[in-house]
């Protein structure tokens, strides 16, 4: 078999891409005991032989982010004294990746620190799902791959959404990447300009560009309290948008961020399987789950062999 020197093992934030993935590859899951002692401390065990192996580990550092992230580390530890050959983080979702630079006196580029605890721990590459700032690349002395959803979330878009589309960026840090998707799908593209308050609050303040009328789509790489989100779509509303979507490749969700989706002008929130919805999310008609377990699996399979992995999207 062409991937039989290929294993993918998992933790427990999001076994259920994981299986996916494997589904994909017609491989099955890795066999590991991922579970934790009376106390609190992380215990891990693999339960088959990894030596001389290409090895893949899967986990997502969401909620609870600190846990998930001491998972990983401790997973890459086990596989590091086991003897697997070479060891690639499969990280969909990048927790600490908003802390990215020093916005302020006195404060962490905790991005870099988690970048150093998995390089320390041994992992040999990385490969991630539409990090938050490009620039995290950089923070590594291992090789980068950041994976784009984009491919994904055009094939939705392509099929449910038609004439006069505007793609609209919620603030200016994401206009590259909606001028991506509309150049992509001839769209229109629009900007919001937004004024943020304080930690966690934002205020749509001015829509720069035509979307009377129009059917619209808010992009972004994630959506965490939903406050950007829904301030985003008021303003648009207000601006005579004829509808307004979003689409958001991971689904963090926190807080009030359901509810308030549910009552916004939002029809429907596009995400991916990046993160595992928590059950207030998965009740909610509003939120559409693509699965991005097909672009993981290819790019696993690619970097296995040794084949290019930007070509998945040229």
């Amino acid at each position: 078999m062409i991937l039989d020197r290929l294993k993918l093992f998992c933790g427990n934030s999001n076994r259920d891409l994981a299986v996916s993935v494997c589904d994909h590859l017609q491989i099955p899951l890795g066999k590991a005991l991922v579970s934790t002692f009376a106390d609190g401390e992380i215990m891990v065990e693999i339960g088959e032989n990894v030596r001389g192996r290409d090895v893949f580990v899967l986990q997502s550092t969401s909620t609870p982010v600190n846990h998930n992230l001491m998972e990983l580390l401790i997973i890459i530890d086990a596989l590091k004294r086991a003897s697997a050959w070479r060891i690639n983080v499969v990280l969909p979702y990048y927790g600490y990746a908003r802390q990215d630079r020093k916005v302020a006196p006195r404060v962490p580029i905790s991005a870099k620190l988690v970048a150093d605890l998995i390089t320390v721990a041994g992992g040999h590459r990385l490969i991630s799902l539409d990090l938050h700032a490009n620039q995290i690349q950089g923070f590594f002395n291992i090789p980068v791959d950041n994976l784009f959803a984009a491919p994904v979330m055009l094939a939705y878009i392509r099929e449910y959404f038609k004439d006069n589309l505007v793609i609209v960026s919620p603030d200016a840090g994401g206009v590259e990447r909606a001028r991506a998707f509309a150049k992509r799908l001839d769209a229109l593209l629009a900007i919001i300009d937004k004024r943020r308050d304080k930690g966690g609050l934002a205020k749509a303040m001015q829509v720069v560009g035509d979307v009377k009328g129009k059917p619209t789509i808010i992009l972004d790489d994630m959506v965490d309290t939903g406050g950007t989100l829904t301030e985003a779509a008021k303003a648009l509303t207000d601006n005579g948008a004829a509808s307004v979507n979003a689409c958001c490749t991971h689904a963090v969700l926190s807080g009030p961020a359901v509810e308030r989706i549910e009552n916004s002008s939002i029809e429907n929130l596009i995400v991916t399987d990046s993160i595992p919805l928590k059950p207030e999310a998965r009740a909610c008609k509003k939120i559409r789950v693509l699965s991005v377990a097909g672009l993981l699996g290819e790019a696993i399979k690619r970097t296995h062999l040794n084949d290019s992995v930007s070509s998945l999207f040229v």
